[in-house]
């Protein structure tokens, strides 16, 4: 019988062809593998090696440790499983469970929307809800604003792309405040949930995102002194015929929240102000909250309205813009400075956190928080105080307590006549 030996990898097994009693050819796969021989015959030189080839492989899993499986998967699956599983070293529970998790928990998104769409839309619906008077126009031009610094930040992604980390990083830009962060935190809170009521992600990942905690102070409203106030409303009424005045006069001492664009201010009403009932009703659509509040109008006020009454809403909204812009850069006023200063001095005159509450349209909390101790009594008495230089003059009376009747006489020309106020 003829045999020869074909030798191909000879590292572990090797190939020899041969002749059996009956004449026919075969090739057989011989070897050791582990402490076991292998011998194995075939009737093709193409079986035998690819069974030298499997041996082999085996002979090296086994010399390196590694455990020989027969398995379905294919290759890149199994490297695919290697990794999982070491990525797993150290977890308490299998790979199964883990699996079992997330096909009970995850969801595809419905729909792959851009950012840029994403923002486009829910912009559309917070416009909606202004018209519908949900939301007021000055919360919209917020809110936008923030949603062109997000476009601008993210440029060209999906809204499901917006992972944790990624906003965590968009809202550390610039060394905001903690107040600022947390402003937009809210925003793209809602943004969020917006998108995930609509399918476009599958959870919102913004509760995630921690709210920094701010440090309270009490009694930090920026405010005018009695001189800076009186000096103010000299000037209203030198400046284009006092044209202004009734703007500066129902700010500063009524309280009402002073917005040019779409403020109360620029809502209220000749018919909303009721001189001889001493009250100015702020309704639920003029009020920023939505919620309708009655003011007391304070004796030195009625001198202001009777001299400069409010024609009509509004006040000329292009030109109050700019006359209020550069009023403001003329006496340093900050937005809120002359609400801030009624509330102030309307607390330290009458010494009721409530009642201010009720009156500005805020919470008692916001009140003692922010305007408790603010201003001393004399100073507040100085402040209300303040009257119009044309035609009237004016001899104080003591201050009766809160819910009392309160008196102040005015000489108006040469007509003498009281102004009670209750309160």
């Amino acid at each position: 019988m003829l045999t020869w030996q074909l030798f191909v990898k000879a590292n572990y097994f090797s190939i020899s062809r041969f002749s059996n009693h009956t004449g026919t050819v075969a090739w057989r796969v011989s070897g050791l593998l582990g402490s076991v021989r292998i011998r194995r015959n075939f009737k093709t030189r193409e079986e035998a090696a690819a069974e030298m080839a499997a041996l082999e492989i085996k002979a090296q899993q086994i010399d390196s440790g590694d455990q020989p499986v027969l398995t379905h998967l294919s290759e890149g699956q199994v490297r695919e499983a290697e990794a999982m599983f070491q990525r797993l070293a150290g977890k308490k529970h299998p790979l199964a469970f883990y699996v079992d998790y997330a096909l009970a928990n995850y969801r595809e998104s419905e729909t792959l929307m851009s950012l840029k769409t994403a923002v486009g839309e829910y912009l559309a619906a917070r416009e909606r809800d202004v018209r519908q008077d949900q939301l007021s126009g000055r919360q919209l031009a917020n809110i936008t604003c923030e949603l062109k610094r997000l476009l601008k930040y993210f440029r060209g992604v999906t809204v499901a792309e917006l992972t944790v980390p990624k906003l965590v990083a968009y809202l550390e830009t610039g060394m905001l405040a903690a107040k600022s962060y947390n402003n937009r935190r809210g925003v793209l809170s809602t943004l969020f949930k917006f998108a995930f009521h609509r399918g476009w992600i599958v959870e919102n990942p913004t509760p995630k995102i921690p709210v920094q905690r701010m440090r309270r102070k009490r009694g930090m409203a920026n405010t005018l002194s009695p001189e800076q106030a009186r000096e103010l409303m000299a000037k209203m009424e030198e400046y284009e015929g006092g044209r202004w005045v009734t703007y500066f006069a129902l700010c500063l001492f009524a309280g009402i929240r002073p917005s040019v664009k779409d403020g109360e201010i620029t809502r209220l009403r000749p018919e909303d102000i009721s001189l001889e009932a001493g009250i100015i009703h702020v309704s639920a659509e003029v009020s920023k909250v939505r919620e309708q509040r009655k003011v007391v109008i304070q004796p030195n006020l009625v001198a202001w309205l009777r001299e400069y009454p409010l024609q009509n809403p509004g006040f000329g909204m292009g030109n109050l813009v700019k006359r209020r812009g550069m009023i403001a850069k003329e006496f340093g006023l900050s937005h809120d400075v002359c609400r801030h200063s009624y509330i102030s001095y309307f607390v330290a005159k009458f010494r009721s956190i409530g009642e201010a509450a009720i009156q500005a349209g805020n919470s008692e909390a916001i009140i003692r928080r922010h305007y408790l101790d603010l201003k001393s009594q004399a100073e507040a008495e100085e402040f209300f105080n303040i009257l119009p230089k044309r035609g009237c003059e004016t001899i104080p009376l003591p201050a009766q307590p809160v819910g009392e009747v309160m008196a102040q006489i005015v000489f108006q020309k040469d007509k003498r006549f009281a102004l009670p106020v209750a309160m």
